[in-house]
């Protein structure tokens, strides 16, 4: 959730998948030799991946060698490979589905490892929590993602608004998004994803945790899709809607409409994540500002998206897949990231190596502090699928008004996959 990276996330497996065998045997890619660590990450990371693997390299005699799998399906990839003994010897893996993978027993258990880190409380509270299942760590954070406001700060001018005083609440969201629409010629006050899982998931909570509410308990075991915190930000996203400060499209749109409207520079204010900035700033067509999301009367909270790293269970070259895992999480790998856009996931780095980069980089990092993400290991049955109860529910209640229905519908729908998971 995510990140915009992690948004088409594919089709959580299936238990008769996960103990299947890798079809074909193992590839040129799988297992390692003595002097190789094999490492899987998503095509949303090759931008970077290639960079950190190259820094390790300089330094190590052991080498690193990416395999790149497409997003959508490394969730089936990965989880049959390693189930089989042929998957890799360290995965990056967004981190919404490291419950589930840790609950299946693919992955190594890394407690002792991250214990002995000295900064282990640093790092971030979100990926921590998500790595753990029964008690044990199967994890470390690898890179961080938060979502936050974006706003274009020459609409809010030319509408009479300060662009150094974002929305601080729904009111104020609504009535900033009137007075951009009023501009006419085209212009919007706010758009969302509607057709997009990961999106909502990413970019909606966060209103609903900063007005005190959840989507989910503690444990996962139980949904919170009727509550009314959950009310007041559809009813806020109604609004918006009924208003006309939302574009129609917005109702169709499955992830691509929504950054492409906003770098048009005829939309005022969307919610998205930190990889936007670098995409913005390359682009150098908008003049931005950040603002974390708001709750209803206030405070603020955001969706902590991202990967963790993580030792496969079969990896031939165990030793070193740890040091590198661990690696990863240190200053050398993690600034690597950051000059590359990407949020540390240790919160002791932040104003040492990501702020000076940029001073909008700041809010990002205090919104991946303060980060949240549902836990459960049945996340993307749940959030993440567009055809699943939490896209149903906002989309019926947003764009057909029809509120407490979507909500009963979706709370209905939301329980039974948890009470079916194994």
């Amino acid at each position: 959730m995510r990140t915009r990276r992690a948004r088409a996330a594919g089709v959580l497996l299936t238990s008769v998948a996960l103990l299947a065998t890798a079809c074909g045997g193992s590839g040129p890619d799988s297992g390692s030799d003595s002097g190789t660590i094999t490492l899987w990450a998503r095509d949303s990371q090759k931008g970077f991946i290639n960079l950190v693997a190259d820094a390790w390299n300089k330094d190590h005699a052991t080498k690193v060698k990416v395999t790149v799998v497409p997003q959508a399906n490394f969730v089936q990839k990965f989880g049959t490979a390693a189930a089989g003994g042929s998957g890799p010897d360290v995965a990056s893996i967004d981190l919404v589905y490291l419950p589930y993978f840790a609950s299946t027993g693919v992955l190594d258990d890394i407690t002792e490892l991250e214990n002995e880190l000295p900064y282990k409380d640093d790092l971030s509270a979100a990926h921590r929590r998500l790595a753990e299942y029964n008690g044990r760590t199967y994890a470390l954070p690898f890179t961080a993602e938060a979502s936050v406001l974006f706003y274009n700060k020459g609409l809010f001018r030319k509408a009479g608004l300060d662009p150094d005083k974002p929305p601080t609440n729904y009111a104020e969201i609504i009535s900033a998004a009137k007075k951009i629409r009023a501009l006419g010629n085209g212009t919007y006050g706010y758009a969302i994803a509607g057709q997009c899982g990961g999106c909502q998931v990413f970019e909606f909570t966060p209103h609903i945790w900063a007005s005190g509410g959840d989507v989910l308990t503690a444990d996962g075991k139980k949904a919170l899709f009727d509550t009314a915190e959950v009310t007041d930000a559809l009813t806020f996203y109604r609004t918006l809607y009924t208003d006309g400060t939302m574009p129609a499209q917005s109702r169709t749109d499955a992830g691509t409409n929504q950054p492409a409207a906003f770098q048009s520079g005829k939309l005022g204010m969307t919610p998205l994540g930190a990889f936007f900035v670098q995409v913005l700033k390359q682009d150098e067509k908008v003049d931005f500002g950040v603002a974390p999301l708001p709750g209803r009367n206030g405070g603020s909270s955001s969706f902590a998206g991202g990967d963790e790293i993580a030792v496969t269970k079969s990896a031939k070259n165990k030793a070193q897949a740890q040091e590198f895992v661990r690696w990863a999480t240190g200053e050398q790998a993690q600034t690597v990231l950051a000059d590359n856009g990407i949020v540390p996931v240790r919160t002791d780095l932040i104003d040492k190596i990501y702020t000076p980069l940029d001073p909008r980089y700041k809010v990002l990092g205090e919104a991946m502090e303060k980060g949240r993400t549902p836990y459960s290991t049945v996340e993307n049955a749940l959030f993440n699928d567009s055809n699943g109860p939490w896209v149903k529910m906002i989309n019926r209640a947003v764009f057909d008004g029809d509120i407490a229905q979507a909500q009963e519908e979706g709370q209905k729908a939301a329980q039974s996959i948890i009470d079916d998971a194994p």
